[in-house]
């Protein structure tokens, strides 16, 4: 392991816009003229089916030697459109622009200037029969082909990047990919919009997100987009009531990607389909994917995909970078902080110039060294750079922390003598647990670090608490919740949050802050099988168990460590009606109040389980 920063300071900033994120694009100023030393062209590339696909390429000026392109597609318009529109910024980051690249943006079919439909998503096509056969890895396939045949200057290495959505587009390119791809970065990227990504986590849908993206993005062309009328989205959707009041009295039919959604509320061949990770196989290049511990995007996608090239090509360079940012962070922003976080250093400026842009120009150019380990991954809390051998590392031990009486949390198994055995509370539907304090419209980023004590006094909210920690405790890898509960019900969501507790005397705001780390949250009818829901039996102990995926934190001496277990996390996540129905065709009545049990008995120790480094 390698130590690369210092400890914990506390500052804020908040960067970026998400169309620039979208297509990897710093908003750090810089006074490089992309005119001077570049031109610009447009293009319509036809692909095998017949349908022209707009295209931007960038170009060095200087001739004297040839260079690798850079390809980035989008479904949210290249922007820029004219021969003398140029972008702000060219490349994943300036160093690209200085040392010389031709640049490749694309909108992908039925977006922006492109021709033919849009599909959310469109489902890998493993065996392409003909010319109709077309998916995002055969557009790109017919890209490069393409741009090798008609743009000069070429060195005949192509290397592709994008975050989010344009991550997704970058690992399609990464199956069957066509032989000039000689290096591929799919960050932030979403892998299975069933279990951990965008539309839904555990089953329980993303209310929220998927509401402003599918409004926003997937409705039908000339419609009109519907926004949220009220100035906090709490309000907005507890008024609206059944999730199917969204079409019947908003989008009416004229978004055909949300009305999809809901016919598919179980993990069907419609979803399963869409599985990024099943398809992670015979990739031949060297992969570079990024994570950001706070993504509140597709953070389970970005690492799942990570995990399945290492399965599925273990042969191949294959690294993995995980920095304490928010989605598309790395890419926009100076990275010392997120929101009251500090991070004491420039996160995301050290991971431009020293990981992404080397390997890059190492791949694509023969340029430097390449001394990338297999995981560079940076500890929160002790905020140090650390890099490993493997993810998660083999220097970490299994710990379980317990839930016990008084609120209490400890590395100590409940004794038989603790009274009662459980903790209660009363879910209401009509009355659910916000997700953040802050008044809003849409999700927003920062939620995903917010203090936890607007809720921590709720009679809804369970709150443990560790004593004062004697030493730092560092945990590296994945965070299981093992929960034994029970419900009046016949279905009920629960949340875990395990929350980093800072000491009172800390100046600031973070004073006595209840600070999430990671949260998670679990659909219990999803419990045996995502695709086959079952009911839960009323009054009956049932074990639940799911990962609050990986992260790299350290608990510093001094702080506490807390877990909160909920029921509702609105409107991040959808209202559970506590009855087993189809939720997205649930009405009023379905919807009942529950009394929720968590148990912490010998018998039933619900506990979490941490990867701990010795």
């Amino acid at each position: 392991m390698k130590t690369l920063n210092s400890r914990l300071l506390q500052s804020l900033i908040v960067i970026g816009m998400f169309t620039l994120l979208e297509m990897g694009v710093s908003c750090i100023k810089d006074t490089f003229d992309y005119q001077t030393h570049y031109t610009k062209a447009e293009y319509m590339i036809p692909m095998r089916d017949g349908i022209k696909i707009y295209t931007q390429v960038y170009s060095p000026k200087d001739l004297s030697m040839t260079y690798p392109m850079m390809v980035s597609r989008t479904p949210y318009g290249v922007g820029h459109y004219g021969p003398d529109e140029f972008r702000s910024s060219l490349g994943p980051s300036l160093d690209f622009t200085k040392e010389g690249y031709i640049f490749v943006y694309q909108d992908v079919r039925g977006k922006g200037h492109s021709e033919g439909d849009f599909f959310h998503h469109p489902v890998y096509i493993k065996e392409k029969k003909d010319s109709r056969d077309i998916d995002e890895s055969s557009d790109m396939v017919d890209t490069i082909e393409w741009l090798l045949e008609h743009i000069p200057n070429h060195n005949g290495r192509v290397g592709q990047w994008g975050i989010s959505y344009g991550g997704w587009e970058t690992a399609m390119g990464m199956i069957d990919a066509h032989p000039a791809i000689k290096a591929s970065s799919p960050q932030g990227t979403p892998g299975d919009q069933f279990i951990g990504d965008d539309y839904h986590h555990y089953g329980a849908f993303r209310l929220v997100y998927a509401f402003g993206w599918t409004a926003g993005n997937a409705r039908r062309r000339g419609t009109q987009r519907v926004t949220i009328d009220k100035d906090d989205a709490y309000d907005f959707f507890l008024e609206l009531g059944p999730i199917s009041n969204v079409n019947k009295n908003l989008f009416k039919d004229q978004v055909p990607t949300w009305n999809e959604f809901m016919e598919h509320g179980t993990y069907d061949e419609y979803w399963h389909s869409k599985n990024v990770m099943k398809d992670m196989k015979n990739i031949d290049h060297p992969v570079l994917n990024v994570v950001g511990w706070f993504d509140a995007e597709d953070y389970f996608g970005a690492l799942s995909i990570y995990y399945a090239i290492e399965k599925e090509n273990p042969k191949i360079k294959n690294i993995l970078v995980a920095g304490p940012w928010r989605h598309g962070g790395w890419a926009r922003s100076r990275g010392d902080s997120l929101g009251k976080l500090g991070f004491d250093s420039n996160t995301s400026e050290y991971f431009r110039k020293h990981i992404q842009f080397p390997f890059f120009n190492y791949y694509l150019k023969d340029k430097g060294r390449l001394e990338l380990p297999e995981a560079t991954v940076f500890i929160t809390g002790s905020n140090q750079w650390k890099t490993f051998d493997r993810w998660p590392p083999e220097e970490t031990q299994v710990r379980n922390l317990y839930l016990h009486s008084d609120g209490k949390l400890s590395f100590t198994e409940p004794d038989e003598t603790s009274d009662n055995g459980f903790d209660a509370f009363i879910s209401d539907p009509d009355h659910p647990v916000r997700y953040t304090a802050e008044r809003r419209k849409s999700q927003g980023n920062l939620w995903i670090i917010e203090d936890q004590r607007f809720v921590a006094e709720r009679p809804d909210v369970l709150v443990y608490e560790s004593d004062v920690l004697e030493k730092d405790i560092t945990i590296a890898g994945s965070i299981i919740a093992s929960l034994y509960v029970s419900t009046t019900g016949t279905d009920a969501d629960w949340i875990v949050k395990l929350i980093d507790v800072f000491p009172p005397d800390i100046p600031g705001d973070l004073a006595n802050a209840q600070t999430m780390l990671a949260g998670e949250v679990f659909r219990s009818k999803f419990r045996n099988s995502f695709s086959n829901p079952e009911p839960l039996v009323p009054n009956q102990v049932t074990k639940i168990e799911y990962d609050l995926l990986d992260k790299a934190h350290t608990f510093l001496k001094g702080h506490k460590i807390m877990v909160q277990v909920q029921s509702s996390w609105f409107p991040l996540i959808d209202r559970n009606p506590q009855t087993f129905v189809d939720i997205y065709n649930a009405v009023e009545s379905d919807f009942q109040k529950a009394t929720h049990k968590v148990y912490r008995s010998r018998e039933f120790p619900t506990h979490i389980k941490l990867n701990v480094i010795e």
